[in-house]
C-alpha cells in the first residue's frame, strides 16, 4: 500500500531531481505563461554586483526573498522575475585601475575615459555563469535571459524619470550628511566601500595667498 522509505535520504539528491524536473518541463516559465492576463505583481530586488562572487550575504536574503513572488504566483498572479545586475560604482571603477595599473585620475584621463569606460563595461558581467549556476542551485526562480543591468541607457533613463517625478511633486529636498570621502577618487563612499580601504590620514597640500 505505501512505498518503502529509504531510511538514508540524501537530500542533496532530492534537490537535484527536482531542479532537474524544473529544467526539463519549464516549470518557471509556465508558472507565467499560465497566467497571462491575470493581475500582475512586481518584486523590486536590489541586484547584485556580477564582478564578484555569491557569498553567503545573498544565500540567505535571495532565498527569503523568493518566497515572496512564490506566494504570489500561488495567489494566481503573473509574477515576471527579472534577474538584474548593479553595474554602477566604485567597485568596478577600481577593480579595473588595479588590473590596468592605474592609479589616478589623471592616469585615467591619459589612458582615455572612454577606453576606461569600457574596460569597465566588459567587466561587469565576468561572473554571470557562476552566479546563475549557484543561484538555481538555491532553487530561486528568476529569469537570467531577460536579465537588466543598471548600465542600460533604458534602465538609466527610467531612474532619472523617476527623480524628475520626485522632483515635481516637490519630495526632494537639500540637506547635509555626513559621510566617508575619498581623497583620491574625489567621492564620497559608501560603508561597504570605506571598509574595502579603512580611515587613513593623509596630506593634503594647499597654497594660500593673502592679497
Amino acid at each position: 500500500m505505501y512505498k518503502s522509505v529509504d531510511p538514508k535520504v540524501e537530500f542533496p539528491k532530492m534537490e537535484e531531481e527536482i531542479l532537474a524536473f524544473w529544467e526539463k518541463n519549464d516549470i518557471f516559465k509556465k508558472s507565467i505563461s499560465q497566467r497571462e492576463g491575470k493581475d500582475e505583481f512586481v518584486f523590486y530586488d536590489g541586484p547584485p554586483f556580477a564582478t564578484g562572487l555569491p557569498h553567503f550575504g545573498h544565500f540567505v536574503p535571495g532565498t527569503i526573498k523568493d518566497i515572496i513572488p512564490r506566494y504570489q504566483t500561488m495567489k494566481g498572479k503573473k509574477v515576471e522575475r527579472r534577474f538584474g545586475w548593479d553595474c554602477h560604482g566604485l567597485p568596478v571603477e577600481n577593480l579595473i585601475e588595479k588590473e590596468l595599473g592605474l592609479n589616478s585620475k589623471t592616469d585615467i584621463e591619459k589612458f582615455g575615459v572612454a577606453n576606461f569606460n569600457e574596460a569597465c563595461r566588459s567587466s561587469v558581467l565576468r561572473y554571470v555563469s557562476e552566479w546563475r549556476r549557484i543561484v538555481t542551485r538555491l532553487g530561486r526562480w528568476v529569469d537570467f535571459n531577460n536579465d537588466y543591468k543598471t548600465m542600460d541607457p533604458d534602465y538609466m533613463e527610467s531612474i532619472w524619470w523617476v527623480m524628475k517625478t520626485l522632483w515635481e511633486k516637490g519630495l526632494l529636498y537639500e540637506g547635509y550628511y555626513i559621510l566617508p570621502y575619498c581623497p583620491r577618487c574625489s567621492t564620497v563612499l559608501s560603508n561597504h566601500e570605506l571598509n574595502l580601504g579603512g580611515y587613513k590620514d593623509v596630506h593634503d597640500p594647499a597654497i594660500t595667498i593673502k592679497i
